[in-house]
């Protein structure tokens, strides 16, 4: 966790309002203090990233929850994006998916992605898999300082 707060500010791109809905419900229920902040689509998250338009004042995620298929740019083209910006690149991005393909996953990691998670079938798995990212990623883990 960020030294400068108690709190861990979680960037949630996706586009499937049942799994925001998940989402939000496991991490309104996690012992780790958290802000949910929640996009639909690529183009949203680079906004929010950079701080552009209606996100001028956003915070700076400490970890990034992020879709593959989404509309307008997917969720690969961000990680892409993303890494290749100096200001950006060391926040640790998820990419949270149904997809099982080897491609994307491949693509995933070679793009310098934290993790892989296939998104698991049913609401009690869903919510057991975020619990899981929350045990491991909001307990342990230390992010890089927020600029």
């Amino acid at each position: 966790m960020t030294s400068d707060t108690n709190i861990v500010e979680i960037l949630l791109v996706e586009d499937s309002e049942p799994d925001i809905l998940l989402t939000e419900e496991a991490f309104s229920e996690a012992r780790v203090r958290n802000r949910l902040h929640v996009v639909r689509d690529g183009e949203e998250a680079l906004q929010f990233l950079r701080r552009e338009g209606d996100y001028a004042a956003a915070p700076r995620p400490d970890v990034i929850l992020m879709d593959i298929n989404m509309p307008r740019k997917n969720g690969l083209e961000v990680l892409e994006e993303v890494k290749a910006d100096p200001s950006l690149r060391s926040i640790p991005v998820l990419i949270l998916t149904t997809s099982q393909a080897e491609d994307d996953v491949q693509r995933s990691y070679s793009g310098h992605a934290s993790g892989y998670v296939v998104k698991p079938v049913g609401f009690e798995n869903f919510l057991q898999a975020i619990r899981a990212f929350e045990d491991f990623w909001l307990t342990f883990v230390r992010f890089p300082p927020r600029r």
